[in-house]
């Protein structure tokens, strides 16, 4: 329970401080941060519709978010999260529009399940094959074979087999067996919601009440011990960067078969950069992960009411984020300085810390 406790102090003051911050700017630009901010509020939670949307845009922040806390958690830096989101949606909507005569639940089951299959390849392939065998840093190579995603579904869109017909790159509508149905009528909140929260669950009994988990925490605590412990180090890595890209994709996947229902050229989620974010300040817990990626969509939400009613630009909600995800990076440096100092400590010769 403290440790719980102790986990919650750092991610809630960096909101804390940012919140006090961003009112700061405020001031200095003549406005109002009280109105500003309730406004920000309401728009987020103020009414079941708005509280139903800000929900349905965390649901792919959530499973996103879950990905890059596995590689985290594994010790690894999956910065491209966003273009296995990418892959993911492809291949959920190409079976979503393709495949007919399936009964709705096997219909969805498998585009859900090709979608994670194929970006868990994407991640785990290239760059987990890269980063056991030959060193490669996975930020690199993640972040290469995320542009590499992007531009390929561009090309699907634009000349490729999923373009349809018109002046609007995009594919053609999932048929209504693939459709994941709303929770609540006349929103985006679809039972995608149900799935993410079942995904928290299963995440956080794979990390902390399996041996397969235990394995992926070890070797992100200390490679070189987990190797000595007879871990096979390189086979878990490419399994966290596997499992990480499977859910970046099963976002992708909920998020057109729940939201979009089809693939436009000019879609860019940014999903995969904010889950970076998210599970930083959740400090890769996979509850935490469901806390701080409902405030993320609230930011995103109630940052266009915000500025409506009170004249604040949306993009300081841009300035907010950034701030918090200074701040936890701070606590991260500054445990990293004290540990490399206490390392030195010990090794001068006569003296003890």
């Amino acid at each position: 329970m403290q440790k719980t406790i102790e986990g919650l102090i750092t991610p809630l003051a960096a909101i804390f401080i940012a919140v006090i911050i961003g009112a700061g700017v405020m001031l200095i630009t003549g406005h109002n941060p009280i109105m500003a901010y309730g406004a920000l509020f309401s728009g987020a939670f103020g009414s079941t519709v708005d509280f139903s949307n800000t929900l349905a845009n965390a649901i792919p922040l959530i499973l996103s978010g879950l990905g890059v806390a596995i590689a985290f958690k594994s010790g690894l830096f999956n910065i491209g999260a966003e273009g296995q989101y990418w892959i993911g949606s492809m291949v959920a909507v190409w079976i979503g529009y393709s495949v007919h005569g399936l009964p709705s639940v096997i219909h969805i089951s498998f585009s859900i399940l090709m979608a994670m299959l194929a970006a868990g390849l994407w991640a785990g392939i290239i760059p987990g094959l890269a980063k056991a065998f030959v060193g490669a840093h996975e930020v690199i190579t993640t972040m290469m074979m995320s542009y590499i995603a992007i531009f390929l579904s561009h090309y699907m869109l634009e000349n490729g087999p999923m373009m349809q017909q018109g002046y609007t790159p995009q594919s053609p509508v999932i048929l209504p067996s693939a459709t994941i149905g709303n929770i609540v009528e006349r929103t985006q909140l679809s039972w995608g919601l149900m799935i993410a929260l079942l995904a928290c669950v299963i995440v956080y009994w794979m990390l902390y009440k399996t041996t397969l988990g235990y394995r992926l925490r070890t070797v992100g605590l200390n490679p070189r011990a987990a190797k000595y412990a007879g871990i096979n180090v390189p086979l878990h890595l490419i399994l966290a960067l596997f499992i990480s890209g499977m859910l970046a994709g099963l976002a992708g996947a909920v998020q057109m078969l729940g939201v979009q229902h089809r693939l436009y050229d000019s879609f860019s989620s940014g999903y995969g950069f904010t889950a970076i974010v998210v599970a930083l300040l959740a400090n890769n817990n996979p509850f935490g992960v469901i806390l701080a990626s409902i405030f993320f969509a609230a930011l995103s939400s109630g940052g266009q009411s915000m500025q409506l009613v009170s004249g604040v630009p949306a993009n300081l909600t841009d300035v907010i984020s950034g701030i918090i995800i200074f701040l936890v990076a701070t606590k991260d440096i500054v445990q990293m300085v004290q540990k490399r100092w206490r390392k030195d400590q010990t090794l001068v010769p006569g003296k003890e810390v």
